[in-house]
């Protein structure tokens, strides 16, 4: 044996067939290390007729050859293979000093291999599996083992995030087709590394994609596998790798697939593929592609992937060749003839040929070429094959008769299980809720299927068999404290579950569509708003409209529905909430009376649905429609009223008109107070809340400051002071407080605020967030302008993950961010967060809303800062009219645009104007906030500038002596704030959005 690097390469021909590519690829790596020259021989003979001089030939090649056994080559002992098997007993006695073998199956070693001294590298790590490898060509290592920057990976590691299906052992064929697969991902670079995997039902689109996965795993660090069958399931599975790495778990859907998005673009190494199973909603799912070094590959029947940069690779139906060496070893009993035959009348499609073989091979004693002529004839289904009717005409008579000798076979076998079968033919046939059925109440099932349930070792036998006898693909999960194995899901071909429904009677399917209905009420946490029971929610909705729940009349199945609404409000998901909302609604109204509870409630969720969506206008019109009805019904009181006016309240803040949201909260403030008891204390505190909210927005700080402190005080006497309602209301206290100026206290009841969240909710929750940007706030504010950034950029960063970019919180947060960075000097950056932010407010809000127009007239701050006056004035000077339009030339924010305005005057050399803006600006701050409120203060800091440079000095000084004096009392002299205006710079005002 050869120790230490060869002074002349040893060339090695390591030969494998494609199932062990990871094996082929790190025996290869293994061998260049130690200098020998090596060349992957893919190799399948068992699609061929052996021939000695062919066999000798292709082994007499320079150099030695290195054969990789595994399943593939173990198949000696069917049909032609025994003359495989005779061949290489003959042949490789006499190349044993040229050719090796390892083996890398679990499987017996049949005598034709062990005669040629292969070793296992199977179960004994890397080192010792190099150790073998070099062993077998006469080398030893020359250095200790280590994996160095992109060599293989060790096949029996996994990647460190994988979660694809366990490998199918009778995958066959798609060998040229998995490789071309291969080159296509790895020919390109950024979209071109997408690739559709395209074809027609029943050929082994997901199949193809989980063995191409495991195949390649070895080249991937990450692989991760979206079902994809509907929007909602791709949104659900693709955002769940957020959690998998890492990378934090947030309350909307949105915020977990932008942060995953960023992360794998941002990856150098690029050694990650993700797989979307089933997508052929295009529209739907194309935003969820992720960019950057990595590879996606798609499986669909629609070719519309390629307007998304994917390359298209159809997967046909199976080659005659590769349809019979699989019904061969599906139904061992087959003759190669016989399955030549089967595949012929079947047209090669994978899907039947394995049920039909599945058949054969689960009654040995039946006639192969009946069964064959009678798929073929079409003659009458069995009698008792329930199902099996005419229905589907896209499906060949052929294909059916296939699939109604497969149920006849389940009746007889087990009745119990056929019933079962029939079940689950009314849930989502891409992902079987499997968990859901197990933990169903008894009561909740038939008596047949209730024995099932309850029993495990019964559970997992009934769904093996359906598995066996129908071709549905099983998982299962591993309880290592249990030590015990479980099936966790199974997969049902379309066709074959439309033809099953097809053929039930009415009443079969009423009885069944009930029997599902309350397996998915059973399975029903009961609290949409919790973290902890998301999952579950998930697992529930595909199910809703294939069990028939959109339908039922059952007020348990109605209240499962309003869950699953509020589930996907929670989660951000507006528009497949306002979706299912809308089909709900439809069928309600048609049933039940207009105010009726759950119809309300539905009702209600619309308008939130179409609020998060942005449709105000929309929205309003549900709000005002709801009002409407309670009065043409005479509804003139009590809490539902109250919660119609809450409702539109919400809707009129968020399109900014804060006169009317006022009037309206006032109202529905009063109204509490005269309608409702005392059980209805906490309803009533909260439409004083939103009171509250509605005067911030209008700028009444002062009232809005006492309402909230109310609030807050009752709220910590009823309900304590770790509550989540008392929390709210310290927030908006403190927040009331530093836009009071009052900024000690505002501090320092914030920053116990934060403390008592992070203690009672958790630190990355959105209201604790919310609270550490107030604090920031107040920081930043106080001069400590470093720790302001440090929270404030967290706060955002985990805010994004929540939420995703656009949402209304992180653009409030961004924006201020954008203030602070400015105020830090890296002015280059809050310019592009700003304009960023501001174009994101007009985006979901429209251009004339106060929030956009607010966001640039910070911008026109930031451009002054660049030395474009003249711009920075056109855009203050236009924002501040449309704010006055918009709100009233008294609202604060206007007045704060304003001197802002008058900035970019002074800039541009029109002093007087400056001077004539500022004076007025200022009685309107007095009259809005009053004469020592920090805003006037700076208003007279800004008209001294003016006065000065007009040549009134002794105005000026006057004016700025006041100023000063105004924040030395307010702030203390030597405030940050204080020295700021000492030092003559010029005041400016940024405007803030508020949280609602």
């Amino acid at each position: 044996m050869v120790a230490g690097r060869l002074a002349h390469p040893l060339h090695v021909s390591v030969v494998y067939a494609g199932v062990s590519n990871g094996w082929a690829q790190w025996i290869a790596w293994v061998l260049a290390q130690e200098g020998c020259t090596v060349a992957e021989v893919r190799w399948s003979p068992l699609g061929r007729l052996p021939d000695v001089s062919e066999l000798e030939a292709f082994f007499a090649q320079p150099g030695r050859a290195l054969l990789v056994l595994d399943d593939w080559y173990l198949r000696f002992d069917t049909g032609r293979n025994r003359e495989w098997a005779q061949v290489l007993h003959e042949v490789m006695p006499r190349l044993h000093d040229r050719v090796g073998a390892v083996t890398v199956t679990t499987r017996a070693l049949p005598d034709e291999a062990v005669s040629l001294g292969a070793v296992t590298l199977r179960g004994i790590g890397p080192e010792e599996a190099r150790r073998r490898v070099l062993a077998k060509v006469g080398l030893a290592p020359s250095s200790p083992y280590a994996r160095q920057g992109k060599g293989p990976r060790y096949p029996e590691d996994p990647p460190a995030v994988a979660n694809t299906p366990r490998r199918n052992p009778r995958f066959t064929g798609r060998e040229d087709l998995l490789n071309e697969v291969h080159d296509l991902l790895n020919s390109g670079n950024g979209h071109s590394r997408r690739v559709l995997l395209h074809g027609p039902p029943g050929v082994g689109k997901s199949q193809a994609a989980a063995e191409y996965a495991r195949r390649f795993a070895g080249e991937y660090d990450l692989i991760w596998w979206v079902p994809a069958a509907t929007k909602a399931a791709a949104r659900e599975g693709f955002a769940g790798l957020a959690r998998e790495v890492g990378l934090g778990e947030g309350d909307q859907l949105t915020g977990q697939i932008e942060t995953v998005q960023a992360a794998l673009e941002r990856d150098e190494k690029g050694r990650w593929l993700i797989i979307f199973d089933g997508a052929e909603d295009v529209d739907g799912i194309a935003a969820l592609l992720p960019s950057g070094l990595g590879q996606v590959m798609i499986t669909a029947q629609t070719t519309r992937w390629a307007g998304h940069g994917a390359q298209l690779r159809e997967l046909p139906t199976f080659a005659r060749d590769e349809s019979v060496a699989f019904a061969c070893r599906r139904a061992p009993r087959l003759t190669e003839a016989q399955a030549a035959e089967l595949a012929a009348v079947l047209d090669d499609l994978p899907l039947v040929i394995d049920q039909s073989a599945a058949w054969i091979d689960a009654h040995p004693t039946a006639d192969v070429t009946g069964y064959v002529r009678a798929l073929d004839e079409g003659e009458p289904r069995p009698a008792g094959a329930e199902g099996a009717t005419d229905h589907a005409a896209d499906v060949p008579p052929a294909h059916r008769q296939v699939w109604a000798r497969t149920l006849e076979a389940l009746a007889d076998r087990s009745p119990a299980v056929h019933r079962l079968l029939l079940l689950l033919t009314f849930f989502s046939p891409d992902m079987l809720p499997v968990r859901l059925l197990r933990s169903a109440r008894p009561s909740d099932l038939p008596p047949h299927l209730a024995g099932l349930v309850t029993e495990p070792g019964n559970w997992d036998t009934a769904l093996l068999t359906i598995s066996e006898l129908t071709s549905m693909r099983v998982e299962f999960a591993t309880d290592a404290r249990q030590d015990s194995t479980s099936v966790v899901s199974l997969r049902m071909h379309r066709s074959f579950r439309r033809f099953i429904r097809d053929g039930l009677t009415h009443d079969t399917e009423r009885e069944y569509a009930e029997t599902a209905a309350r397996v998915l009420v059973a399975a029903d946490p009961g609290e949409p708003g919790s973290p902890w029971n998301w999952h579950r929610y998930a697992e529930i909705l595909p199910h809703l409209e294939p069990s028939g729940s959109l339908d039922s009349d059952d007020a348990d199945v109605r209240r499962l529905l309003l869950n699953c609404i509020d589930y996907l409000r929670v989660r951000g998901e507006y528009q497949d909430g306002w979706a299912l909302t809308r089909r709900v609604l439809e069928r309600w109204r048609r049933t039940f009376e207009p105010t009726e509870r759950r119809v309300l409630a539905a009702a209600h969720q619309e308008a939130r649905m179409l609020r998060g969506l942005g449709r105000y206008e929309e929205a309003e019109r549900a709000d005002r429609a709801i009002l409407t009805l309670f009065a043409e019904v005479g509804v003139e009181n009590g809490i539902k009223l109250l919660r119609a006016k809450d409702g539109l309240g919400a809707t009129l803040m968020a399109r900014g008109r804060y006169d009317e949201a006022r009037e309206l909260y006032e109202e529905a403030a009063q109204n509490a107070v005269d309608w409702l008891d005392e059980h209805y204390v906490a309803q009533t505190l909260q439409f004083r809340t939103n009171l509250a909210l509605a005067m911030g927005m209008q700028g009444h700080y002062e009232a809005a400051c006492a309402l909230h402190r109310e609030v807050y005080d009752r709220r910590v006497g009823l309900l304590g002071s770790r509550a989540r309602r008392t929390l709210q209301s310290g927030y908006y206290t403190a927040r009331m407080l530093r836009l009071l100026g009052r900024l000690r206290e505002a501090r320092s009841l914030q920053a116990y605020n934060v403390h008592l969240l992070r203690r009672t909710l958790d630190e990355a929750h959105r209201q604790t967030l919310l609270a550490e940007h107030n604090l920031a706030l107040c920081l930043r504010r106080d001069g400590e302008l470093e720790e302001a950034r440090k929270i404030m950029r967290e706060a955002r960063k985990r805010l994004i993950v929540l939420s995703g970019a656009d949402h209304p919180d992180v653009l409030m947060v961004s924006l201020d961010y954008a203030m602070l960075l400015r105020v830090l000097g890296e002015r280059s950056k809050a310019r592009g967060l700003a304009e960023d932010s501001a174009q994101s407010y007009a985006d979901r809000l429209g251009e004339l809303h106060p929030y956009a127009i607010g966001a640039r007239n910070n911008c026109a701050l930031l451009l002054l800062d660049d030395d474009e006056p003249e711009a920075a004035h056109r855009l203050a000077d236009q924002s501040m009219r449309q704010l006055q339009d918009a709100i009233g030339r008294g609202h604060v924010w206007a007045v704060g645009c304003a001197m802002n305005c008058a900035a970019t005057l002074a800039a541009v050399g029109d002093v007087e104007a400056a001077e004539r803006l500022g004076r007025d600006a200022l009685d309107r701050a007095v009259a809005a906030v009053g004469s020592d409120h920090v805003l006037s203060a700076n208003l007279r800091a800004g008209l001294a500038q003016d006065l000065r440079a007009l040549g009134r000095v002794e105005e000026a000084d006057t004016v700025e002596r006041t100023a000063l004096t105004t924040l030395a009392t307010s702030h203390g002299p030597d405030h940050q704030q204080t020295l700021y205006m000492r030092s003559g710079a010029r005041p400016y005002w940024d405007f803030e959005p508020q949280p609602t």
